[in-house]
């Protein structure tokens, strides 16, 4: 609590409010909103009073604006206190604040992780009595924390922990958006601002009492300060002169009362404000602050007596009276003043880059190379902590301190590289632009700009191929002296996009061109180069030996850059070891949309759904694949909604949702193939023919499948070609195409498929098992299929592989021997959710003699939450009445439905309690 008190008059609704939020017996958090000087900050107070009162631990804290741009700075200052005193915590818990917070070097987690690490912090420090925590001028809080703070407060419901925050009206924040409860804080009634003057000036005279009271129009810091200005007026001089007109807000008008008592003090207390001012110390908490984080301001007595600071009981430290003091301070320093009070902050906070880089930023004027090196290692920090936004910044600003141009260009090309990949294109194409010398139309990095926006924003490959082309090939026959930035990176960057828009074309000649122009660069190609070149462009030709080197590097993804990992992550796909690097991208994605690289975090949303659509997860690919779409489109980025759309389409054909798998691959196609996109049209056309499979239509997956490569070979850089490997031998096989089925399952093994991929290993002997001339060869592929160590990793493959051998058993041998693979074939597909699949299998299955309803149609298959859901879904309640009971959203409680209905062979609710019935009483086989 502040030395300086006042007894708090009216709010009389507010303060009922905040008695029973406080004694409420479940947490839960509130925001406080109004304008300033309104009271909020009294009310927290009043508020956290009351919980001290009432055995509570109340942790207070506050947003500043000279740190709103440091990542986690706020939730730091928060939850300093309780980390200092959690003895308990879980070693896994306190490596995750570890990481956040700099204090080792390691993923940064992303919202969701942190949030459930803050979580468990909470519950631990209020596990002997109820905890509050009071954040006051939310609206300066720094992005990352407000996020933390807004997902944490959306799960306090049911414990003993509040989140109690206040906001400025006048002021964006991330709150605005927090979908937290709210509590408006107006002014003053006219009874209540008259009554709060006369408490603590009773003796004004009347015609002052008056003005006060026109002035301040109910606000109670306007109420509280006018009346010491208008007691030092001489003379007739108007009101207006003292604060200014009416027409200026009101904010304005009291930082030029504060100016007038700041202005009478002397040069050394201005300066020492001034240091607290830009550091943001001076910040009311009631606890401890985190040693060595802010300027400690001293021998500021006269401004204590000036009514500027107050003094904090609890710590003994000088703390500004209201956020508008501050303001206050910095805008009455000369320039001069406030770099020379930067450059003493940046001497202060040596050891900490962030900080230092902040004030050194500040401080300078002119060129200086170690000024801009220090930005530029901030920058880097930032990026791999998910503040790819700040980090642009940064580099812009070591751009402008650069001492030549060759530093200036680099550092431009660095933060427009990085704009880009914050999905910033825009701006990164400002930025390098502005780096372009009189009467030149284009850079190296003009060029990689450009081609990224006309690639992410329409898809055009064939130009943007030419362009980017022309550039490497300009910066190959100029060397390292003439290229402006340093060619080496620039260089880099531009075949990497090479490299990506090749992909994306799926076009021969593309590649044939790309590949030509890498060799006669020579040694200016790295090796991470070449893996990307090896493993996008064509796996059946290059992709064999790179798989071990891409499972070292997912054992420590910490030190790359998110849209290295992101790169690292499509070769992995390509090569089937995506899962190794799901659990790093499951961590660095919220984070990378949220603050950092968002297109990126866009191209890990498509690889998570990839990795979950391999593994059967198949509910959650539909979550994080509609997800992706939604971003896409809200940034323009039509080449990104395009592939979500492809892959939506490869799910939905997957589960049998036939309609809408041809919808979506009309879609597609409709808009990729005029671009030369062959990368989203062959996922278009392989959407086609499992659709078209899974309907049992199979003509036409023989005709989608040829579409993407002709029996017998493996058309080059057609990267759908060895994916589809089952497809279009099945179709084939079905269209009685016997010969082009045994062709393309013989040329998958001549190609040496199994030895690139574990799946493609899997679907290659899985391929010769059903096309197999005689039952000793089908025999012997089917238990390589059945021995495969990674079969499990691929389960709707596998399913498949059962089931057409499955069928080969039972015309050559019996029903019972076919059940064998019949019964786990049924069993995947209805686990998954794979509806035409699953009709096939259990026909095949009452063909074998099996009963009407197999095993798979039992209750083991669910959780005990979906079961749990399903009884209740079959009693008649709605999903909102099953959330309440359950303490789930309505929309989680229908993405357990969406789940349970494959399982138990349904697809609407109203059948849900004949199957339960059922599957209560099926037989095991």
């Amino acid at each position: 609590m502040k030395s300086v008190t006042t007894t708090m008059v009216g709010r009389e609704d507010e303060r009922a409010e905040l008695v029973e939020f406080v004694g409420s017996t479940a947490g839960q958090a509130l925001v406080l909103r109004g304008e300033t000087g309104v009271g909020k900050s009294s009310l927290l107070g009043h508020a956290a009073a009351l919980a001290e009162r009432e055995g509570h631990l109340v942790v207070r804290a506050a947003g500043v604006e000279a740190e709103s741009e440091l990542p986690y700075a706020g939730l730091h200052q928060l939850l300093h206190p309780l980390l200092a005193d959690a003895a308990g915590l879980e070693d896994g818990t306190r490596a995750v604040f570890d990481a956040v917070f700099g204090r080792v070097q390691g993923d940064p987690p992303s919202v969701m992780t942190l949030g459930i690490a803050v979580l468990s912090l909470l519950s631990l420090s209020a596990a002997h009595r109820p905890l509050l925590l009071v954040l006051d001028d939310g609206q300066w809080l720094d992005d990352s924390s407000a996020d933390v703070c807004g997902f944490v407060g959306r799960r306090l419901a049911g414990g003993p922990v509040r989140l109690l925050v206040a906001v400025r009206t006048d002021l964006a924040s991330r709150f605005d958006t927090a979908a937290l409860p709210e509590l408006p804080v107006a002014a003053l009634s006219d009874e209540d601002a008259a009554r709060l003057l006369d408490h603590r000036y009773p003796e004004l005279s009347r015609p002052v009492r008056r003005a006060v009271l026109e002035q301040a129009q109910g606000n109670p810091l306007a109420l509280l300060e006018l009346p010491a200005h208008f007691a030092g007026r001489t003379g007739d001089l108007p009101v207006e002169d003292l604060i200014g007109r009416r027409g200026v807000p009101l904010p304005r008008r009291l930082q030029r009362l504060y100016g007038t008592r700041i202005a009478a003090l002397d040069e050394p207390v201005r300066s020492e404000l001034l240091l607290g001012a830009l550091d943001g110390a001076g910040t009311p908490s009631g606890t401890d602050a985190a040693p060595g984080t802010r300027y400690r301001m001293r021998d500021a007595d006269p401004a204590v007596t000036a009514g500027l600071l107050d003094i904090e009981m609890a710590t003994g430290d000088l703390v500004f009276r209201h956020p508008l003091v501050r303001s206050a301070v910095v805008r009455m320093a000369t320039p001069n003043q406030r770099r020379a009070a930067h450059l003493a902050l940046a001497q202060v906070h040596r050891e900490n880059l962030e900080r230092r880089a902040t004030h050194l930023a500040a401080a300078t004027v002119d060129p200086d190379d170690d000024v801009a090196g220090v930005l530029e290692a901030a920058a880097e920090s930032a990026t791999r902590r998910g503040g790819a936004l700040a980090a642009v910044a940064w580099l812009t600003r070591a751009a402008e301190l650069s001492e030549n141009h060759a530093g200036r260009s680099r550092r431009l090309a660095d933060a427009a590289f990085v704009a880009a990949h914050a999905a910033r294109l825009g701006q990164a194409h400002r930025l390098v632009r502005a780096d372009l010398a009189p009467g030149t139309t284009e850079s190296p990095a003009s060029v990689l700009a450009a081609a990224y926006q006309a690639l992410y924003q329409d898809g055009d490959v064939r130009s943007t191929h030419r362009q980017v082309s022309a550039a490497i090939e300009r910066l190959r026959d100029a060397g390292p002296a003439d290229s402006g930035a340093e060619p080496d990176e620039v260089l880099t960057r531009l075949v990497i996009l090479l490299l990506a828009i090749s992909q994306f074309s799926g076009d021969r000649a593309a590649w044939e061109s790309t590949h030509a122009l890498l060799d006669s660069l020579g040694s200016l190609v790295t090796e991470r180069v070449r893996l990307y070149s090896g493993t996008w462009s064509d796996v059946t030709r290059h992709g064999a030996g790179w798989a071990e080197p891409l499972r070292r590097i997912a054992a420590d993804l910490s030190d790359l850059d998110p849209w290295d990992v992101s790169r690292h992550a499509t070769a992995a796909y390509h090569l089937d070891l995506l899962s190794h690097y799901r659990p790093h991208l499951q961590r660095v994605v919220d984070r990378e949309l949220e603050t950092g690289a968002m297109a990126t975090g866009m191209v890990m949303l498509h690889q998570i759904m990839l990795d979950q659509m391999t593994a059967g997860e198949w509910a959650e690919a539909e979550e994080t694949g509609q997800r992706g779409l939604g971003l896409a489109v809200e940034r323009g980025h039509h080449l990104f909604a395009a592939q979500s759309r492809a892959y939506l389409a490869q799910l939905a054909a997957l589960r049998g949702q036939v309609a809408r798998a041809r919808d979506l691959q009309a879609e597609v196609d409709a808009w990729a193939r005029p671009r030369g996109l062959g990368f989203l049209t062959q996922v278009a056309d392989s959407a086609g023919a499992t659709a078209a499979l899974g309907s049992g239509d199979y003509e036409s997956a023989y005709l989608y499948a040829i579409g993407i490569t002709r029996p017998g070979t493996f058309r080059p850089y057609a990267y759908q070609a060895s994916r589809t490997l089952l497809d279009l031998v099945e179709a084939a096989q079905h269209t009685g195409r016997v010969e082009q089925a045994r062709a393309h399952a013989l040329a998958a093994r001549d190609a040496g498929l199994p030895l690139v991929s574990p799946r493609l290993a899997l679907i290659t002997h899985g391929a010769l098992a059903i096309t197999a001339e005689d039952e000793r060869e089908a025999a012997e592929m089917f238990a390589r299929v059945e021995s495969d160590p990674d079969a499990a990793r691929f389960p709707f493959e596998l399913a498949r592989i059962r089931l057409a051998h499955g069928i080969r058993v039972r015309h050559v041998r019996d029903g019972a021997a076919a059940r064998q693979h019949l019964v786990p074939a049924a069993e995947a597909f209805e686990r998954l959710g794979a509806a035409g699949w699953s009709e096939r299998a259990r026909a095949e299955l009452r063909a074998a003699g099996a009963p009407s309803r197999v095993s798979a149609l039992n209750l083991a298959s669910l959780t005990w939450q979906e079961r749990r859901i399903a009884d209740l879904a079959a009693g008649g309640l709605t999903n909102k009445e099953i959330g309440e009971r359950m303490h789930l959203s309505p929309r989680t409680v229908s993405s357990h439905l969406y789940r349970v209905f494959p399982k138990l062979g349904i697809t609407a609710r109203a059948a849900l309690r004949d199957a339960l019935s059922r599957a209560e009483e099926a037989p095991r086989i």
